[in-house]
């Protein structure tokens, strides 16, 4: 499936539902750079060579590795790496056709079985390329590093420092690769199972019969009556199907379990840690900041709205509602494009140029479909090729925040490609860096042109929902997701249990101006990063404190700054997250760090409060 999972919920402030000749002629994308069809001569010619060629560098190289590394030039090594480059950038082009058709339309059985195919013949053939960097890790030190030093392997010094930071959690070769193979029967499959029941949802909305994009949509719909028939239904659809949705949690949380205690993994979100390369210290001092903020972030806020909305309390329909006075604005899509652009444009005409060929080229996918995946992402699919954007386009203003988010990731991945397929992906600590920061360009822009002060609180109040969600909303989903992985290591969870955490860190995280009814509990359900990337929620949060405080640097000192803003980008995965932070002053080890960030999501609800007492 795809790379970058959708992103998190954003408010809105407009109708929920719009029709294809008021948004305009939306684009559907054009996979054909990758390959011309499913059923192509060429994607099967791929497949089969992706399998031939892995068995024909385990018949190369397995076993010879110490070998290569006594050459120390550097150069035996360096073509071997090159070599592993070559077939995983094969590889990655076939899993990213297959699943981009997959989540184009997983309801449609032919692309189910497309995609299934494509993962296990991928996964067969990946399974001949484990030793590779197994053995890399069995390298000595000195042997090693005599070899990085100079000559053509040193560029791949940044790769293999990160793979050897694995080494305590490696395991034999044997049941490195019975892990490998298992996954399309245990955690790939019940990944599937979730996708495929998650589309074939239907919600009955006041006698309309609604796919779950929509029918979340209409949580943000201006007619108090609409929110709540739709929360309602919501809840009972997920209610009907939680006894699935709570297997898929007790069977990947203990799956989970097991891996990581054969790896050796102490905390349930170290292995997560890891991948993403960031210290347990960093994102624990980053999740007591944001907690330590709720009363003055999201419990002060939603007790502003709250009070703007004539109420004691919101109800949970009325979270992401529009403001009472807030104008109803429509953006076509044409509309939403020139406003991305156009802030884009303002910070660099390079950032715009780049972002303009995913209009230009067909690289997005706009329009809401049965079946589609829902929400949004980019996916890098491979250095050889661009990436794609999936969105779920609406017309509101949080669609159009929603494209900037997701054209902020293409830019950063198609800026990171050169660094090839072993250093291009990005950790999840900066990966979210391009795409938050693109959303504040954008609106920042937008706020600028707003011509009175309803205008500009109804804006205001959307981007502090939508930093609400970013950074409160997905500290407590990853509260949610310790509790729920800790307490599995203790014994199967009734769905009863589930919903229960999730009742609790809600009303930890969004405060007393927020009344939850029943309907709310099995709202964890539909949530599918807890499925696809345990823990990865927090990555959000990282990135919008992260990128406040750029931002902060950014309106001080903009001199310079988009030069070392495009070398962070293009960086990719080549840096260390500090090394990259440190041209621009930001130190994330700092604990003082996270409440820089933190206090610009105060300012705003600041300047929020001073327009209510000027009204």
């Amino acid at each position: 499936m795809p790379k970058s999972l959708s992103a998190p919920p954003r408010s809105a402030a407009e109708p929920a539902r719009a029709s294809g000749d008021a948004l305009g002629a939306l684009p559907q994308w054009d996979l054909r750079s990758l390959y011309p069809a499913p059923d192509s001569e060429e994607f099967a010619a791929d497949l089969a060579r992706a399998g031939t060629e892995a068995k024909a560098f385990a018949e190369l190289y397995r076993g010879k590795v110490e070998q290569l590394a006594e050459d120390r030039t550097g150069a035996s090594l360096a073509a071997a790496v090159r070599h592993y480059e070559a077939l995983e950038e094969l590889l990655g082009r076939v899993m990213s056709y297959a699943g981009l058709i997959y989540a184009g339309d997983a309801a449609d059985p032919k692309n189910a079985k497309f995609y299934g195919d494509a993962q296990e013949a991928v996964t067969n053939a990946s399974a001949d390329l484990l030793f590779f960097e197994l053995e890399l890790n069995r390298l000595d030190d000195g042997a090693l590093e005599q070899a990085l030093k100079d000559g053509p392997l040193s560029r791949y010094r940044p790769w293999i420092e990160d793979v050897r930071k694995g080494r305590p959690h490696q395991l034999s070769d044997e049941l490195e690769k019975l892990f490998h193979e298992k996954s399309t029967t245990s955690y790939s499959a019940w990944n599937r199972l979730f996708d495929e029941t998650i589309t074939a949802l239907r919600f009955d909305v006041d006698g309309e019969t609604l796919t779950i994009e929509p029918t979340l949509n209409l949580l943000q719909d201006r007619d108090e009556a609409t929110r709540e028939k739709a929360a309602k239904a919501v809840g009972a659809t997920l209610d009907e199907n939680l006894r699935v949705f709570t297997l898929v949690t007790n069977t990947l949380a203990k799956d989970k379990e097991i891996s990581d205690r054969w790896r050796g993994f102490k905390d349930v979100a170290d292995a997560r840690h890891l991948s993403n390369r960031v210290e347990r210290e960093v994102v624990d001092a980053l999740v007591a900041a944001v907690r330590d903020a709720y009363p003055r972030l999201s419990h002060r806020y939603y007790r502003l709205k709250a009070k703007w909305f004539g109420k004691p309390a919101l109800m949970f329909w009325d979270r992401n509602a529009p403001l009472p006075d807030a104008p109803q604005q429509l953006y076509r899509w044409d509309e939403a494009r020139e406003a991305v652009l156009s802030a884009y444009g303002d910070f660099s005409p390079k950032m715009a140029e780049i972002a303009r060929r995913f209009f230009d080229e067909g690289w997005i996918d706009a329009p809401v479909r049965p079946g589609k995946s829902p929400g949004a992402f980019a996916h890098p699919t491979v250095p050889s090729a661009h990436p794609y954007v999936l969105l779920n386009f609406q017309g509101k203003p949080r669609d159009v925040m929603t494209l900037a988010h997701e054209l902020g990731h293409g830019v950063h991945q198609v800026l990171a490609a050169p660094n090839g397929a072993l250093m291009a992906p990005t950790p999840l600590t900066l990966a979210e860096t391009a795409s938050v920061f693109g959303e504040m360009l954008t609106f920042r822009a937008l706020l600028a042109r707003a011509n009175t002060p309803a205008e500009r609180r109804a804006m205001l109040a959307a981007k502090v929902e939508d930093m609400l969600n970013t950074v409160v909303r997905q500290i407590a989903f990853y509260s949610f997701e310790r509790r729920v992985h800790l307490e599995r290591r203790k014994g199967e969870l009734t769905a009863e249990q589930i919903c229960g955490f999730w009742m609790d860190v809600q009303g930890e995280s969004l405060g007393p101006a927020i009344e939850f009814t029943p309907d709310y509990r099995p709202y964890w359900a539909y949530i599918p990063h807890f499925v696809h990337s345990p823990f990865y929620v927090y990555a959000y949060a990282f990135g919008d404190c992260l990128v406040n405080s750029l931002y902060g640097v950014y309106q001080n000192a903009s001199e310079g700054f988009a030069e070392r803003y495009f070398a962070l980008l293009s960086a990719g995965g080549s840096k260390p997250y500090g090394a990259l932070l440190k041209p621009f002053g930001l130190d994330a080890r700092d604990p003082a760090f996270w409440n820089i960030g933190l206090s610009m999501i105060e300012g705003m609800i600041d300047e929020l409060e001073a327009l209510e007492a000027q009204a």
